[in-house]
């Protein structure tokens, strides 16, 4: 760690990790609930435990991805931070604000706008928080008078979320003019926004992973980004479908929506590209895997799952079902947790002293990796049964999730147990690296045996 403001991002993954167990927690509940719909009703209902999950969601990864930029923007500005205590400010405002949602929805305060239901006080906390964030690692560039592609890419991604966060406050009279615009809000932030910000900290792990020339990087980086912009702007359409839209859009949202693969695909190839036949001794070699890794799940989950329901012959059976969230699930957590996780093992270890156990990692990464791509797999399975029995053939809802659907659910709650299990797993490993220990990881193993066996 070569400047002393980067610790400003420890709290971030530290709260970060706790809220991702809090998430896989309330996802568990309503995995059983989807089967057992009278489990927990009085005390939790699915409605209620749905807005935990999905919020805690967006929540921790916007902390994780927060922590990456303070850990990364002095690095590429060649400063200190602006100001650390601003950090420490917009954490605690962040935070409780964090809780206050949560518990708000336990006791039914919530504005219910499906992934931006914080109620309108709390809005304006997180908009404080964001405004904070922006000006700290705004003032920190204009004070370093340095400006590099990494630093810009990932500024515009932050300003962006920001403002489309702002957008997402507006109410409009008209439910169906509302759902247009809070499309608008839910697509761009993930396939606009938090793209670019997913590129740029790509782009920081693959330089300082791989120590391939950051010039390189730059190329491909503002390709994506232009690609990312241009595809997610128009492969909206694909959103509005049904939904009272002008039919132009079935052929803007097929078309564009088609393409939007394609600067998911070229971070892939780039990424293995950088790490095809490099040295590896001395490199974190559990954070690289998370990289690439998360490079791979992306093109899958967000790119191959959501290109096969995307056009609109398809997408008038698809929308809605089981299909929808396996697509959504493998899609998020290969474009973002996975990213955040990443970020996590290679800047926590900078900043604390702890080394990393390769072991330990990998086994996490994989009883993860597995049991989310079984997850979706599933879905994918009771999606296809939904589509057929019910849209084809017009059988009963219910007769076809107690016959047939709750059988694939099943399998889907089991691998959810593996998820949750990897986890725990997950957020031990990572109380490791945030007390610096060493001997949890390496017991016995001197520094320079472990850097020298890789």
């Amino acid at each position: 760690m070569k400047y002393k403001s980067q610790r400003a991002a420890y709290p971030y993954f530290v709260l970060a990790m706790i809220l991702f167990g809090l998430q896989v927690l309330f996802g568990l509940v309503i995995a059983a609930q989807f089967i057992w719909p009278q489990l927990l009703r009085n005390i939790l209902p699915f409605s209620v435990g749905r807005e935990v999950h999905l919020n805690t969601m967006v929540f921790w990864l916007l902390l994780g991805l927060m922590g990456a930029t303070y850990y990364l923007v002095p690095e590429e500005t060649q400063s200190e931070l602006y100001s650390t205590k601003l950090a420490s400010l917009q954490f605690w405002l962040l935070g409780l604000t964090g809780v206050a949602t949560v518990v708000g929805f336990l006791f039914g305060w919530t504005e219910g706008r499906e992934y931006i239901e914080a109620p309108r006080l709390l809005d304006w906390l997180i908009v404080i928080g964001a405004l904070i964030f922006l000006f700290n690692v705004l003032a920190t560039i204009l004070k370093s008078r340095r400006w590099t592609a990494i630093m810009g890419v990932l500024f515009a991604g932050m300003t962006g979320l920001s403002l489309m966060y702002l957008v997402g406050m507006k109410f409009f009279g008209s439910i169906s003019v509302d759902q247009f615009f809070w499309w608008w809000v839910i697509h761009f932030w993930v396939e606009g926004t938090w793209e670019l910000i997913a590129a740029a900290i790509t782009a920081y792990l693959l330089v300082k992973l791989t120590g391939v020339n950051t010039k390189v990087v730059a190329k491909w980086l503002y390709i994506e980004v232009t690609l990312v912009v241009f595809t997610g702007v128009l492969g909206i359409g694909h959103h509005y479908y049904w939904i009272g839209t002008p039919k132009y859009w079935l052929m803007i949202g097929g078309l564009f929506g088609l393409l939007e693969p394609i600067p998911i695909l070229l971070m892939v190839i780039d990424t293995l590209r950088h790490t095809k036949g490099m040295k590896t001794a001395g490199t974190n070699r559990v954070a690289l895997l998370w990289l690439v890794g998360a490079a791979i799940t992306h093109f899958v989950g967000a790119g191959l799952m959501g290109v096969v329901q995307t056009l609109p012959s398809i997408n008038k059976w698809t929308h809605g079902t089981q299909l929808t969230a396996a697509h959504g699930h493998l899609a998020f957590y290969g474009a973002f947790a996975m990213l955040v996780i990443a970020a996590m093992y290679y800047m926590v270890p900078e900043m604390t002293g702890a080394l990393v156990s390769r072991k330990s990692g990998s086994r996490i990464f994989w009883m993860m990796l597995l049991s989310m791509c079984a997850m979706s797999l599933i879905m994918f399975g009771a999606g296809i049964t939904q589509v057929y029995m019910e849209r084809i053939m017009g059988l009963d809802f219910t007769y076809v999730k107690n016959s047939f659907t709750n059988f694939w659910l099943l399998w889907r709650l089991v691998a959810g147990f593996f998820f949750a299990w990897g986890t725990l797993w997950l957020v031990k490993d990572s109380l490791g690296l945030f007390s610096g220990s060493t001997e949890y990881y390496q017991t016995g193993v001197t520094y320079e045996d472990y850097i020298n066996k890789g």
